[in-house]
């Protein structure tokens, strides 16, 4: 009870307005201070006055209900050192509101520097950075937004820039991935450098004594992380059921009640208690060992999140000129074909009026235009006379450069995804339309609420992952001279 006091400040126990829930035990929230910070959608949050102490760093990340935040919480009652028989707990994460204690928003990655203090179990400061839960119902914008804001956070001069474990969060019954698991599983991995493959940490939640089936599942998957022995990926299995269980059976008895229920009461006390027990064992496994794993520079993770966001404005910028190309190839056949068609009125300067369909980015207009006018624009453009051809020719030298600009964007591509091979952990789920495919069928079969929006989602994904498959291959978009021969009036 003393070194929680000292957390404290001295004071004769826990403030009240740092009361969540009265027990027993009592719950109580982390007192927290935030700190600086300007990437966007993070936040920054520390306990403690900074100590002459080393400093560890985790990752916690995993699916919406892999049961993230209790592990977190179940992480800061081991290391203030709490004991089963206490009549206190402590929550940093408050998952019942949906929000972290310090009011920063499920849909924020927050960090929370825990600075050591005399009573620790520790001998370190914790540093944990809780991320949003991947693949909820929101869909892939959502993920694609989580990813921004961990490319923020590495960048900014108060964010991170080294780690030592990236802990991943998994059901222990999951024996099979489905398409949605198996895309988490990706995302997550396709944000790293090659380089944090050996600090990847698997923390199975809802564990019992046997052997977790997910294991089996995430071995297929080819998740690239540390093996056993026995070839299973390096874990830690969890069971935080008894952590804000009910642990004063005394307080419970004197309430009243018939023996029989006194009986299951103490059969549960039991329970939990061996489960408390084992959580704190697995605890103590995790931390020795996270004080033996190297630490690792975040650098070339940064190159991977910066090649990625400049992937994804290479592409939408090379969707656009490709869409534009072609309708600009469109208005040369038409207008070669109407100036062709009227050449003896141009050369007399009649004014003969028709409809022309033009396309401008995404967005399809009708514009009424005249032959001359159109003639007329290019002349005062140039400063000349133009004949018939002359007009034409305007009209493939703006193509010339879209088509241009199209090659450049390609070769852009091209040199994002060599690069993306060469430093990522794991290739961007998104940038494979089979991989898509999967993803859309899976949303079907599962049918979970919101779903016809996430495939809407999808569809619209799977063109740009088309584009990205069409670069890697090295097909062209706009074919240069054959596209100008067929728009050539014969």
């Amino acid at each position: 009870m003393q070194a929680f006091l000292k957390f404290f400040k001295g004071s004769d126990g826990p403030k009240q307005s740092n009361l969540l829930q009265e027990g027993p035990p009592d719950i109580y929230k982390i007192p927290l201070k935030e700190e600086k910070i300007k990437g966007k959608g993070c936040k920054r949050f520390s306990f403690g006055k900074e100590p002459h102490k080393p400093n560890r760093t985790i990752m916690v990340m995993g699916a919406t209900g892999a049961g993230k935040s209790t592990l977190i919480n179940g992480m800061i009652n081991y290391i203030l050192g709490v004991k089963w028989e206490d009549s206190y707990r402590f929550k940093l994460v408050d998952e019942g509101q949906s929000t972290s204690q310090a009011h920063s928003q499920t849909s924020e990655v927050t960090v929370y520097k825990i600075n050591h203090q005399v009573g620790f179990t520790e001998p370190f400061s914790l540093t944990i950075i809780d991320t949003p839960g991947f693949g909820d119902t929101r869909g892939i914008d959502r993920d694609k937004l989580i990813t921004e804001q961990l490319r923020n956070l590495f960048s900014d001069p108060h964010g991170v820039s080294e780690i030592d474990a990236v802990c991943f969060v998994v059901q222990a019954s999951l024996a099979r991935l489905t398409p949605s698991q198996k895309y988490v599983f990706d995302s997550v991995l396709s944000i790293f450098g090659k380089d944090v493959a050996e600090n990847i940490r698997v923390l199975v939640t809802f564990a019992d004594g046997q052997c977790p089936p997910v294991l089996e599942a995430i071995t297929e998957s080819d998740v690239p992380c540390p093996k056993t022995k026995a070839g299973l990926p390096v874990h830690f299995k969890f069971n935080n059921s008894a952590l804000f269980a009910h642990n004063n059976p005394s307080e419970a008895k004197s309430t009243g009640g018939d023996d029989d229920d006194d009986d299951d009461d103490d059969d549960g006390g039991s329970f939990d208690k061996m489960f408390w027990d084992m959580g704190t064992s697995s605890m103590k496994k995790f931390f020795a060992a996270l004080t033996k794993i190297k630490t690792k520079s975040l650098t070339l993770t940064q190159q991977v999140l910066r090649e990625r966001q400049q992937l994804e404005v290479s592409v939408d910028n090379l969707q656009l000129q490709v869409k534009f190309g072609l309708a600009k190839l469109e208005e040369i056949k038409e207008t070669s074909e109407k100036l062709k068609e009227h050449e003896a009125e141009i050369s007399r300067n009649e004014n003969v009026h028709h409809n022309q369909k033009y396309r401008f980015w995404y967005e399809d207009v009708t514009e009424k235009r005249t032959i001359q006018d159109l003639k007329e624009k290019y002349e005062e453009a140039k400063g000349e006379k133009l004949t018939v051809q002359g007009v034409i020719d305007r009209l493939k030298a703006e193509y010339d450069d879209v088509q241009a600009e199209v090659v450049r964007l390609m070769e852009t591509s091209a040199e994002c995804l060599n690069r993306l091979k060469e430093i990522a952990l794991k290739p961007n789920p998104l940038s494979t339309p089979e991989y898509i495919d999967m993803l859309i069928e899976g949303e079907k079969s599962e049918a979970k609420p919101g779903w016809n929006q996430r495939v809407q989602s999808l569809i619209s994904m799977r063109q740009k992952a088309e584009y990205m498959a069409r670069v890697e291959r090295g097909e062209k978009l706009l074919d240069h001279q054959e596209s100008l021969d067929s728009a050539s009036p014969q």
